[in-house]
C-alpha cells in the first residue's frame, strides 16, 4: 500500500513537472500578434522587471508576465535591459521580445532643427519633442567645462547647434543630443571654409556670427551671398552693420517688433549701437549661410538693402537711393516694416 502511495505521489509530481514544463514551453513558444503600427514599449528607469513584464503582457506582447520574468532570470538578463523606448513589430516569442529589449536597439525619434533658430528656440523644440527640459539644454550650451569637451572656439553654443534632421534614441540625454549637433557643425564647417574665413580676416566664431545674421536677414536663399557682401562692404568701411535681427537678440520679454527706442538700446548685440560684428552668433545658421558669410558675392558695391513685399530685397549703393527704396517698399504701403543694413532714416552709419 505504501509503495502504491509513493508511486502515486511520484507520478503526480512527474505529471505536475510535465504540466509546468508544457506550460513554460507554451509560454515561450507563444507568438504575439503582429502590431500595426509597431508597439512602442517604454522601459522606465528604475522600474522593477516584473512591472515591465506585466505591461508587456497587458499589451499582448508576451503570454505570461511571471514566466517571462523566470525566463529572464534564468538567462541572467533581467538586469541587462536598458531604459528607453523600443518598437515591437509583433509575431515574436518571449525569448525574441527579451532579446529585443536586451539588445539596446531603441526606437529612433526623428527631430528637425530648422535653420535660423536661436539657442532658446532649439531648447524649447527639443523639450516639446520629449528629450528633456529646455533649461537643461540652455545650461549645457553655456557651461564652459562641457563646451571645452566639444572642441569649439566659442564660450557658448549659440551658432554651433547645426540645423539638420537628426535621429535620436527616445532616451537620449541632452548631453548626447548637443554633442551630436556640435559634431555635425564640425563636419559642415570644413578646413576649406575656415581658410576662406581667414582669407577675409574672420575667425571661425566671427564667420559663424556673420552667417547667423545673414541667416536671419535672408528670406530668399539666392540673396544670401549678396546680403553677405553688403555686410562685408560695411565692415571694410567701418560702418555699423545696422541689422534689424540683432536689435532684439537677448532682450527679454520682447514682442518681436522693432521700435525707434530699440535702435538706440545699448546691448552687446545691437549693431545699430555697436561697431562691427556682435560678440557672438544670434542664431544657428545652415550651410548656405555659412558659405555665404565666407564667400560673399563678387562685384557687389551696395551698402544698403530694404525688404520688398515679396520677401526679396532691393540693394543700393547710396543712402539717398536707399531712403527712396524705403519710402517705396515700406512707408508707402503702411507695412511698418524696417530695412536691413541701415535705418530707414536719412542718416548714415
Amino acid at each position: 500500500m505504501r509503495r502504491r502511495l509513493l508511486l502515486f505521489a511520484a507520478g503526480s509530481g512527474l505529471l505536475s513537472t510535465l504540466a509546468a514544463a508544457v506550460a513554460l514551453y507554451a509560454a515561450i513558444a507563444w507568438r504575439s500578434p503582429a502590431f500595426a503600427p509597431p508597439l512602442v514599449v517604454e522601459v522606465r528607469r528604475g522600474e522593477p522587471f516584473l512591472a515591465l513584464a506585466r505591461r508587456l503582457a497587458d499589451a499582448g506582447a508576451i503570454a505570461d508576465a511571471r514566466l517571462f520574468v523566470l525566463l529572464a532570470r534564468w538567462r541572467g538578463e533581467d538586469r541587462h535591459v536598458r531604459s528607453g523606448e523600443y518598437e515591437l513589430s509583433g509575431n515574436a516569442t518571449g525569448p525574441e521580445v527579451l532579446a529585443a529589449l536586451v539588445s539596446g536597439k531603441q526606437r529612433l525619434r526623428m527631430v528637425t532643427i530648422p535653420e535660423g533658430l536661436n539657442l532658446d528656440e532649439i531648447a524649447q523644440l527639443l523639450e516639446r519633442a520629449g528629450f528633456g527640459p529646455a533649461d537643461r539644454f540652455r545650461a549645457l550650451a553655456t557651461k564652459p567645462e562641457f563646451i571645452a569637451t566639444l572642441g569649439l572656439p566659442a564660450p557658448r553654443l549659440e551658432g554651433y547647434l547645426f540645423p539638420d534632421t537628426y535621429a535620436f534614441e527616445g532616451g537620449a540625454a541632452p548631453e548626447e543630443i548637443v554633442t551630436r549637433m556640435a559634431a555635425r557643425f564640425r563636419e559642415v564647417f570644413t578646413a576649406d571654409l575656415a581658410q576662406a574665413a581667414a582669407a577675409r580676416a574672420l575667425t571661425v566664431d566671427q564667420a559663424v556670427t556673420l552667417a547667423s545674421i545673414v541667416e536671419k536677414e535672408a528670406a530668399v536663399a539666392a540673396e544670401r551671398p549678396t546680403i553677405s557682401a553688403v555686410f562685408h562692404n560695411r565692415l571694410k568701411r567701418g560702418m555699423p552693420l545696422q541689422s534689424d535681427p540683432t536689435v532684439l537678440y537677448g532682450v527679454p520679454n520682447t514682442d518681436g517688433r522693432i521700435r525707434s527706442a530699440d535702435l538706440v538700446r545699448a546691448t552687446p548685440y545691437n549693431t545699430y549701437a555697436i561697431p562691427g560684428l556682435p560678440p557672438g552668433p544670434i542664431a544657428n545658421p545652415g550651410r548656405a549661410s555659412i558659405e555665404a558669410a565666407v564667400r560673399p558675392a563678387e562685384g557687389v558695391t551696395a551698402l544698403y538693402f530694404v525688404a520688398r513685399n515679396d520677401r526679396t530685397h532691393e540693394f543700393n549703393d547710396t543712402l539717398a537711393a536707399h531712403n527712396r527704396a524705403v519710402n517705396r517698399w515700406q512707408r508707402g504701403n503702411g507695412s511698418g516694416g524696417r530695412s536691413g543694413a541701415a535705418p530707414a532714416a536719412p542718416k548714415d552709419g
